[in-house]
């Protein structure tokens, strides 16, 4: 079967999938025992964007993040990081895991992880200098945690250590991110902050990928929406994309989550 994205491929492929575009995913499927997770997934994301993924719990957000970062295998389609292959452009991306995933017990302060960004620049095995450290630092301002750079991670609060990976990400200084469910149980100004992060990542040109699950919250956080479950349902700018009708097509009408969307629509048209 032809590569979708060979260097063979014809004009219409191009046009499908731009090698100038931060993501492009064609054909990716990914299964669990068999069991597919992801089916099927078609996807651009553009530059410059704010993106939500938005679904239901098992609709396979987290997985499409880690299939796109080569971290579990998938079972058939091409995915593209401005069009390579990750391994090809890994530099280029930062990623913020789910804070659950993260062994905080690791005796590591916040200030040595968020050094571990910038192992892409000082190479593994060679020394940590004073010049990286300062970035580090810089990183960490940026978060608003500077004065807890020394304290291990274990003793932070759940809404510092999740500053603490997005500094990481910061120092790393990449293209595109991707955030898997950065607002999870953090506290309102860590909330702010993070939003105040990919409002200032937007400016520069960065492109942000976000997996999310506030619908209240989901048109005024970001500018460009994939609804998944399983499958892409839709994907587009925020008020073409947002709609009660794709909302129940991906939500399959579940009535307490359509009735808080219903609110936010509110929101939006008003």
């Amino acid at each position: 079967m032809k590569n979708f994205f060979d260097s063979r491929k014809d004009v219409l492929c191009e046009k499908e999938h731009p090698n100038e575009l931060p993501l492009a995913i064609h054909d990716l499927t990914v299964a669990y025992n068999r069991r597919p997770v992801l089916w099927d997934i078609e996807l651009n994301i553009p530059e410059g964007r704010l993106v939500a993924v938005v679904g239901p719990n098992g609709a396979g957000k987290s997985t499409l993040l880690k299939a796109c970062l080569d971290l579990i295998p998938r079972t058939s389609g091409e995915i593209r990081i401005y069009g390579k292959p990750y391994r090809q452009h890994r530099s280029l991306v930062g990623y913020v895991p789910q804070r659950e995933s993260v062994d905080w017990d690791f005796p590591i302060s916040a200030l040595e992880v968020v050094t571990m960004g910038l192992y892409g620049r000082i190479g593994w095995m060679k020394r940590v200098r004073s010049v990286h450290r300062e970035v580090a630092m810089q990183c960490l301002e940026k978060v608003g945690i500077d004065h807890l750079a020394q304290r291990q991670i274990s003793q932070l609060s759940g809404g510092q250590q999740q500053r603490v990976f997005l500094a990481r990400a910061l120092a790393q200084d990449s293209a595109l991110y991707m955030m898997d469910e950065p607002f999870s149980a953090v506290d309102a100004s860590t909330e702010l902050a993070i939003v105040e992060l990919l409002k200032t990542l937007k400016s520069t040109g960065r492109t942000c990928i976000v997996v999310h699950h506030d619908l209240a919250t989901v048109s005024r956080y970001f500018d460009w929406l994939v609804l998944l479950n399983m499958r892409v349902v839709a994907s587009g700018p925020m008020k073409e994309t947002f709609t009660h009708e794709n909302l129940r097509k991906t939500y399959g009408g579940k009535l307490s989550v359509l009735t808080d969307a219903a609110e936010a629509l509110k929101q939006v048209s008003g």
